[in-house]
């Protein structure tokens, strides 16, 4: 079955639809995305480790959930159903921090960014997610540019310290 996503105006306003594979090809091609950020009680941020089977970047650690918004469907009912796919979790209550533009020479999206508290336990879907682990501040500036997060995820990440969040 062919998977057709939301293509968006500037503003996140759909203005049309392309082929996920188009979109995954054709930076031209604005489609959008849901984040959620995840902490634990102690402040720790959860990651995940990209299932090797992914399009994009397999085997990376990266925001904790991440998924496209399905034609039709809002960035807060995405989020939902993405946190729910892939860690098994609630995220309902989770608050809404920002959007952006996010480029790569295979790709165009207009990233929603969430957050949300919650300690587990986690029920990950191995065909999107390999593995998940808590990090900590210092874990994560430590390692950074060293090809283990995917370069979306570094710069949320200095997003998300440059606003005070982590």
């Amino acid at each position: 079955m062919i998977e057709y996503l939301p293509l968006v105006d500037k503003d996140g306003n759909v203005i049309g639809k392309a082929k996920r594979s188009e979109c995954h090809g054709n930076p031209s091609l604005v489609h959008p995305v849901v984040h959620l950020h995840v902490f634990g009680s102690d402040g720790r941020l959860l990651l995940q480790r990209r299932s090797a089977s992914k399009d994009l970047l397999p085997g990376m650690w990266d925001t904790a959930v991440g998924g496209h918004v399905a034609l039709g469907e809002d960035a807060p009912r995405a989020l939902v159903r993405e946190a729910r796919e892939e860690l098994g979790i609630r995220a309902e209550n989770a608050r809404f921090l920002y959007n952006y533009f996010w480029r790569t020479g295979v790709e165009s999206e207009f990233v929603s960014a969430f957050l949300l508290e919650n300690d587990g336990p986690f029920r990950i879907d191995p065909d999107e997610v390999a593995e998940t682990r808590f990090f900590s501040k210092p874990e994560i500036i430590g390692s950074l540019a060293k090809g283990i997060f995917t370069p979306n995820f570094e710069e949320e990440f200095r997003r998300l310290t440059g606003d005070g969040i982590f």
